[in-house]
């Protein structure tokens, strides 16, 4: 038994764990399992369900505050702090979505109308803008309540923006140290590759000098260069530009997506506007800037520190393990079935997560058809068409003469093992 203070919560195995927000959705069915997950309920320090061992953004969990309160968190102290507002009781910031409501009255005796509720559209004044701008993106990208499109940008908004890639108190029992380099780490790309992106037509934008060196070189010259960009793009045809993506051209009067760390000199269709790493479209045009690329902002920390496998969180102390390819927090690399750590123990990997030798015979081992036993995963085996054996003359051998067939040719039939086609025959007859 585990003995804790009685603010800490009880799993089912009887012990106790502090929170990580373990109460929000609770229960919760799960998309990708269906009835096979009893309900999600999310584990101590991993980041996933202990049920069915899939990710929180994989189950229907209700919408809550939650997202729009770790998107407030992420523009705070940054220039888009017109997105966020503090609220009364608390005073920690909460995204300002942008939605919009489009109504349209469809023919019929009697006049009803249709509603379509986008659950985000760009922060833009122009409205038929940003209506253009959602009717370009894949219809089933297109977050319209209730619809696949919806559950989409939810299920990006946990994949891209992890709440614990930002804020220290949604990580797994940091020291005072890892708390320290990883709040410089956020304030650090808040201020040098964070962005929204902005919708404009083409022509509309003013392109922007690259080369700064202009203004130092005379004052004049600087405000003529600037005032000539100016000019030449306003009396640009949208079809003189193209895609920064994909490459093509821009069709007249379509809206493009801006990047400001970019450089207004770059533009991308709305449906271009991806990860480089993931190819996904970026969650309400949130993005970060690095060497000529756009990231989410999973993939962008990706790039700067290593993530444990294990807990999913960047990892800020100086010891940390490499093991299957992958970077673990020392305390971390532990059996996926039943958390015991692996460090100087056998394991094995399954579906590229370590298990420990007993949870590997007793759930995933291959078993023999032979003996009807797991089979130890260091000891030969013989397989043939999905089906084990132990690679043993107790265990392979003929189903009619219990002749060893180790090294011998065989005949196989749904299972059953034959040194001939005499003894097959006799068996089946």
């Amino acid at each position: 038994m585990c003995s804790v203070p009685p603010s800490k919560s009880l799993t089912s195995d009887g012990c106790f764990y502090m929170g990580l927000g373990h109460e929000e959705g609770f229960g919760a069915p799960c998309l990708k399992c269906k009835e096979k997950c009893e309900g999600f309920e999310l584990h101590y320090w991993r980041k996933i369900c202990r049920n069915c061992k899939c990710g929180q953004e994989e189950h229907d969990i209700p919408s809550s505050n939650e997202e729009d309160r770790k998107v407030g968190k992420l523009f705070e102290d940054t220039k888009y702090t017109t997105l966020i507002a503090k609220l009364k009781n608390d005073g920690n910031p909460m995204y300002k979505r942008n939605v919009m409501i489009l109504t349209s009255p469809v023919p019929a005796k009697n006049i009803t109308i249709d509603t379509v509720t986008y659950e985000w559209t760009p922060p833009v004044q122009n409205q038929t803008l940003a209506r253009q701008y959602m009717q370009m993106l894949p219809k089933e990208k297109q977050p319209v309540a209730g619809s696949e499109g919806a559950q989409y940008r939810k299920k990006q908004l946990a994949k891209q923006l992890p709440a614990h890639d930002q804020d220290p108190s949604k990580c797994h029992e940091l020291s005072p140290s890892e708390v320290r380099h990883m709040e410089q780490f956020v304030k650090k790309y808040k201020k040098e590759a964070l962005g929204v992106g902005d919708v404009k037509l083409p022509g509309e934008v003013e392109v922007r000098a690259s080369d700064e060196n202009n203004l130092k070189n005379g004052r004049d010259r600087g405000t003529s260069s600037a005032v000539g960009a100016m000019e030449k793009s306003q009396n640009q045809k949208a079809s003189q530009y193209s895609c920064y993506h994909c490459k093509l051209k821009m069709e007249e009067g379509d809206p493009a997506v801006y990047a400001e760390r970019a450089g207004y000199d770059k533009l991308w269709h709305p449906g271009c506007f991806v990860c480089c790493t993931c190819s996904e479209l970026l969650v309400d045009m949130i993005y970060f800037w690095k060497n000529g690329n756009l990231y989410c902002g999973r993939h962008y920390c990706d790039s700067e520190r290593p993530r444990c496998a294990g807990c999913d969180e960047l990892i800020f102390s100086n010891e940390y393990t490499l093991a299957e390819g992958q970077n673990w927090h020392l305390k971390h690399f532990c059996c996926f079935d039943c958390d015991c750590v692996l460090a100087g123990i056998t394991y094995i990997t399954v579906n590229d997560k370590p298990v420990c030798k007993s949870c590997y015979m007793k759930n995933h081992a291959p078993i023999c058809q032979g003996c009807h036993n797991a089979i130890d995963p260091e000891v030969q085996r013989v397989t043939y068409n999905n089906f084990n054996w132990h690679a043993t003359r107790e265990c392979f051998l003929c189903s009619c003469c219990s002749k060893c067939l180790v090294g011998q040719k065989f005949i196989s039939v749904e299972g059953m093992l034959f040194c001939s086609v005499q003894c097959k025959e006799k068996m089946m007859s």
